[in-house]
């Protein structure tokens, strides 16, 4: 028996190893769940077998791929992964090269989209339990927006022998494990590989992720069992169909186990404008662990959104001057009219909903910060709004004048969802900005409040509760305090200027 048959065949292997923030935040709306009930947690049902079950023994194996492989220059925005899923030994070396590009890379959720080896059926099944489990440890599931998901059709839902025993997606958790942190997944599973099917499971995913960040994984391998030579030959016609990113092509020459999550995922990431596809590595059994008279291919490939240089975050260059752009009109706008000006965009990532703040300063003085915590806006209209209220309504300073404004640097903070925490352990200073919560009472710093001031975290939240949520300064010790964290992507005037 052999692991690399995509675990139809159970073997068992030896492993071998902000800034001060006041709200006019009028709006946050901070969801609260009560009376959960307890979640299942996933076990792990390949530990020991397709992979080493010891923690130490894991981690120093996905440690070694990844330190083997090559970070590629991607040139664009990272949209989607393909990774093998079969045994380490024989798909690992393949896999790191996926995993090897989210260096540096940053995600609210992963959306792992793999082939139910086991269990049949149409349309799909997402899990919406409680967290996955590794050696590792454990890998929360966003199980809101699974939901959402769901909702969007009635043949998308959750069937629980198809994860019961799936390896397709498991085997991608120590990869993600060792190269991103705050994350979720999302872990799906299809069986009909049929266009229509995919197009209904990329349509209801692509519905429901506005105002997310989130990264998408397609889980196969290649062609199975060939001669070493054919194997070559027939993975390159698969690979080659990818790189088209035409879902006809692929479905038409594609030679792989996952070929509804491959088709799944080329029909999301076009929806997310992804046009250029990059061939990462490619090897087969023969290559890494086996014999060469009956192969199994790996691809790692990435998905990427063509643009200039890629900056560090979810917008670049051109999108930041563009808010940078609406945020100085609408005040100038407002100075001289008393009127907001009528703002458009043709950019669809601009009109995602999203929370944000605008800081307003002169030299290191502030002038004005006004923002919204939650998602309640398209961004562009977040930031104009933002920006209008951080000049003329701020009430701890006098209005923006007309005079001053071109001496005024503008900052914006475009916040990610928030997520509670369960321990201010889990708060990382400088990273995460924070809200605290206690009934009606509330208040918010961003993360560069940390690093201005150098206040501990200790230091931290005693200033937020005391200070911006009127609350106690010790409050933060309290069981009945709600505490959530989120991170922004921040840019201003100065840092896009040539």
């Amino acid at each position: 028996m052999n692991i690399k048959r995509c675990g139809i065949k159970k073997a068992l292997i030896l492993a071998t190893l902000s800034i001060t923030l006041l709200g006019s935040v009028l709006h946050a709306r901070v969801q609260k769940t009560q009376d959960t009930p307890k979640k299942e947690i996933r076990r792990p049902a390949v530990a020991g077998a397709f992979y080493p079950g010891n923690r130490l023994f894991l981690q120093r194996q996905v440690d070694g791929f990844l330190a083997k492989a090559k970070k590629v220059e991607l040139a664009g925005e990272l949209i989607a992964l393909i990774s093998p899923h079969a045994g380490y030994i024989y798909s690992g070396p393949v896999a790191a090269y996926s995993y090897k590009q989210l260096k540096r890379e940053d995600f609210d959720t992963v959306i792992l989209i793999g082939p139910s080896h086991r269990v049949g059926f149409a349309g799909a099944s997402i899990y919406n339990q409680g967290p996955y489990q590794t050696p590792l440890g454990l890998v929360e599931v966003d199980s809101d927006l699974a939901n959402k998901i769901i909702a969007q059709d009635k043949n998308i839902r959750y069937i629980p022998q198809a994860h019961i025993r799936e390896h397709s997606l498991e085997v991608q958790l120590p990869f993600l494990q060792r190269t991103l942190k705050d994350f979720k997944i999302i872990p799906i599973l299809v069986s009909d590989s049929s266009l229509k099917n995919c197009q209904t499971l990329a349509d209801a995913i692509f519905k429901s992720i506005e105002g997310k960040k989130v990264l998408i994984i397609a889980s196969t391998d290649l062609s199975h069992y060939h001669p070493y030579k054919e194997a070559c030959r027939l993975d390159k016609i698969t690979l080659d169909a990818i790189m088209t990113l035409n879902p006809e092509e692929v479905a038409k020459k594609g030679d792989m186990c996952g070929k509804a999550a491959v088709l799944t995922t080329i029909m999301l990431a076009k929806k997310l404008e992804a046009d250029k596809v990059i061939i990462l590595k490619y090897a087969n059994s023969g290559d890494t662990a086996g014999p060469k008279d009956g192969v199994v291919g790996y691809g790692a490939v990435a998905i990427v959104k063509k643009g200039e240089k890629k900056m560090k975050g979810v917008y670049f260059k051109e999108e930041r001057e563009e808010l940078l752009k609406i945020a100085r009109d609408s005040i100038k706008s407002f100075l001289t009219t008393r009127k907001p000006p009528r703002i458009e965009t043709e950019n669809p990532k601009l009109k995602q909903k999203r929370g944000a703040f605008v800081t307003l300063r002169r030299g290191e003085v502030l002038r004005g910060c006004i923002g919204f915590i939650e998602p309640l806006f398209p961004l562009y209209h977040a930031i104009s709004e933002c920006a209008i209220s951080a000049a003329t309504k701020d009430i701890r300073f006098p209005p923006v004048t007309v005079g001053e404004l071109p001496k005024i640097t503008i900052e914006i903070s475009v916040l990610s969802p928030t997520k509670r925490v369960a321990t201010v352990d889990e708060i990382k200073m400088g990273v995460h900005g924070v809200v605290v919560k206690k009934g009606l009472n509330q208040g918010i710093f961003l993360p560069q409040v940390a690093t201005e001031t150098g206040w501990s975290r200790e230091e931290f939240l005693s200033h937020l509760c005391s200070g911006k949520a009127g609350l106690p300064p010790d409050a933060w010790k309290n069981e009945d305090i709600e505490i959530y964290i989120f991170t922004v992507e921040k840019f201003e005037d100065a840092n896009i200027r040539e």
